[in-house]
């Protein structure tokens, strides 16, 4: 499913008369070959252009969306996009600052290309004057022979150069050390570059600033083969203020896949942003123009409390990832756990997406009085506790108050035939899964 038109209906065409400034105003700029030319080139005849995406998981994740949205803001622009999905680089492994990657099997590599060509088409368009297209760099390394690889393509690099990259520089000085082949990447993503300069005319690479080495390999090896100039970008790596790192929630990587990572607890990650973060996450993330996110800029700093940045960031990043209606069917969930919102209307993977991380307990079908239910969850630590919360007029059975502390659940107020939601008071929730 694209989510482009979403895209489409967020972006503000005046932005990108200049994309260049548009880009560095969103912060998105932190390394180029050549500022100058590159803003002239953006602003003159539409270019191709192309960012790399390396199956080494199933999924891409948040670092790889700010390239997929960056890439959406240069097709806006009018520019063409070559997205390329790496399905022989990634048998290779770009090498990480601490230790080598684990190989995996080539049907393994071949099965996530297919995943993660699915996951960029979502992000660009690929109709009119301007159509991406999606490239995959096995189409032109396997067919080379390791001779001609390092007739055509090796002889052109300098093992100095290549040694004073910054991921290969600090593996040599781990102990860990580097193999021969995650040092070669670089010459690997270097042809690719050249391939596409051949094969399309493409004359910029966009990747996060800590790839700079291997983009630079591919400019230098196109001014060397070819007597041609062309560019990079980096964009900056996101941190977090407080200098935690970005993109992970709970130690765990935020997926794009929502198998990896359901729409809930993406949705609660970005609402979740700290204050000091949300106006430079909207300027990434988001397509919302300069005057709605520096109105929202001002909410936060003046109000707080009301978390409409993050409320807004939300909704927009979950949207163009997951697509609206997964959004509002998050927003229905997390109202509808506390109590301003209809628990049966949730789809059953959503429910259990939102409660995922409460207190739970399993408990035969036999044991459904409230007051049985409110210490088996732990939500009461003895049966004269519950009673009390059941007196307080505290005990909620699916949003619904329980007075009576006899009371017994019956089966068909189980939601999708097995599960409750209990809540005592407003804020302390657990769930209880029932069995047959």
């Amino acid at each position: 499913m694209s989510h482009v038109n979403n895209i489409e209906s967020q972006h503000n065409d005046p932005a990108f008369a200049n994309i260049w400034q548009e880009l560095k105003w969103r912060g998105l700029v932190h390394v180029s070959t050549d500022e100058t030319e590159l803003e002239k080139l953006l602003a003159g005849d539409p270019i191709t252009y192309y960012c790399g995406f390396d199956p080494t998981a199933p999924s891409l994740h948040l670092g790889n969306l700010v390239q997929l949205l960056l890439m959406r803001r240069l097709q806006l622009a009018g520019h063409k996009p070559l997205g390329l999905v790496g399905g022989s680089t990634g048998l290779i492994g770009d090498p990480r600052p601490t230790a080598e990657r684990t190989l995996n099997t080539k049907d393994t590599v071949a099965e996530w290309v297919g995943y993660l060509q699915g996951q960029v088409r979502r992000f660009l368009s690929f109709e009119g004057d301007n159509a991406a297209r999606m490239v995959n760099n096995l189409d032109w390394t396997a067919p080379l022979s390791a001779i001609d690889f390092l007739r055509e393509i090796g002889k052109h690099f300098r093992v100095g150069t290549m040694l004073r990259k910054d991921a290969v520089a600090s593996r040599l000085s781990s102990d860990e050390g580097i193999s021969y082949t995650e040092f070669s990447y670089q010459i690997l993503q270097g042809m690719d570059y050249l391939q596409l300069f051949r094969d399309y005319g493409c004359a910029l690479q966009t990747g996060g600033s800590d790839q700079w080495g291997n983009l630079t390999s591919g400019t230098e090896l196109i001014r060397k083969v070819e007597g041609k100039s062309v560019h990079a970008l980096g964009t900056p790596l996101i941190t977090n203020s407080d200098g935690t790192k970005f993109g992970k929630s709970e130690g765990n990587a935020i997926w794009l896949d929502p198998e990896m990572c359901s729409p809930y607890v993406f949705y609660q990650f970005w609402l979740n942003t700290a204050d000091a973060d949300v106006v430079d996450r909207l300027k990434v993330f988001t397509f919302l123009s300069r005057a709605e996110i520096e109105e929202l800029g001002r909410s936060v700093a003046e109000r707080p409390f009301a978390r409409e940045g993050q409320k807004k960031l939300a909704f927009e990043v979950t949207s163009l990832v997951h697509g609206i209606d997964a959004t509002e069917k998050v927003i229905a969930a997390s109202a509808a756990l506390f109590g301003n919102g209809d628990l049966t209307v949730l789809d059953e993977r959503t429910l259990e997406s939102a409660t995922a991380e409460l207190p739970s307990a399993k408990i035969g079908a036999d044991g459904l009085g409230i007051i049985d239910l409110l210490v088996a969850s732990g939500l009461s630590d003895s049966k004269s506790a519950a009673r009390r919360t059941v007196g307080e007029g505290g005990a909620y059975v699916n949003n619904t108050k329980v007075s009576d502390p006899d009371a017994v659940i019956a089966q068909d107020e189980l939601l999708h035939g097995r599960y409750l939601l209990l809540r005592r008071g407003k804020k302390n929730l657990a769930t209880i899964e029932v069995s047959a």
